[in-house]
């Protein structure tokens, strides 16, 4: 019996990670998910992480341990600036400079440890908020330098940076995770979470879930605060 493909998956506990875990599971990856205990305001989605790597059934779970709050610069990181609870124009102050790029880096060299040659990440360009690290060009420019500066790449083992979720919207996406079996309540996409997980409702993140659960015509599951 021929071995599985081993891919590593980024996961924050929230909706699009868990829903691309799910989608890597039913392509026959052995999935290793990687979260980061980074600085950010709350714990609830390293526990949601840790939750539903466990309940998707993944081979490993890592937390690694960052520092991003040491420079700031971001509602997510840095309690002085407040969580936007209304739209805003432009890049919003949730963005954390450079974070999916530090992100991705280190999935890739944990990717290389393992053999692997996939990398999921649940980045959106349709409800991405303004990040500039969710967009189609980063993603394969990230893909391009992944595979200029490793072992793997240089010796012929191409790497890939999946991201299944890119042009879908919120409602698609809900809707895909439930045909693959995912639950909804195990996962935490509040920018404010409670300890307890509890969400604010007023944040990009929950006004976006809450949208995308009523076009997909399924009940809410978000316990809110």
């Amino acid at each position: 019996m021929a071995e599985k493909k081993r891919a590593v998956i980024l996961v924050s506990g929230g909706l699009d990670s868990t829903t691309v875990l799910a989608m890597a599971q039913s392509q026959g990856y052995d999935c290793y998910t990687l979260s980061f205990d980074y600085g950010q305001r709350h714990r609830a989605e390293l526990v949601a992480a840790e939750r539903v790597s466990l309940a998707l059934g993944d081979i490993e779970h890592k937390v690694v341990k960052l520092n991003l709050d040491s420079i700031g610069g971001s509602a997510l990181t840095d309690t002085r600036i407040d969580v936007p609870e209304e739209a805003t124009e432009g890049i919003p102050v949730t963005y954390v400079p450079a974070r999916n790029t530090v992100f991705l880096s280190i999935a890739l060299g944990w990717a290389e440890v393992l053999g692997a040659q996939d990398i999921f990440i649940g980045v959106n360009a349709v409800d991405y908020s303004g990040y500039p690290d969710c967009r189609p060009e980063y993603i394969a420019a990230f893909e391009t330098m992944a595979n200029l500066a490793t072992r793997a790449g240089v010796e012929g083992q191409k790497l890939t940076i999946h991201a299944p979720l890119m042009s879908m919207g919120k409602g698609d996406i809900i809707n895909a995770g439930i045909a693959l079996g995912v639950d909804y309540a195990l996962t935490v996409s509040c920018y404010q979470a409670t300890a307890e997980g509890l969400a604010c409702g007023l944040c990009d993140s929950c006004r976006l879930r809450r949208q995308g659960f009523a076009e997909a015509g399924i009940e809410d599951p978000t316990r809110y605060s």
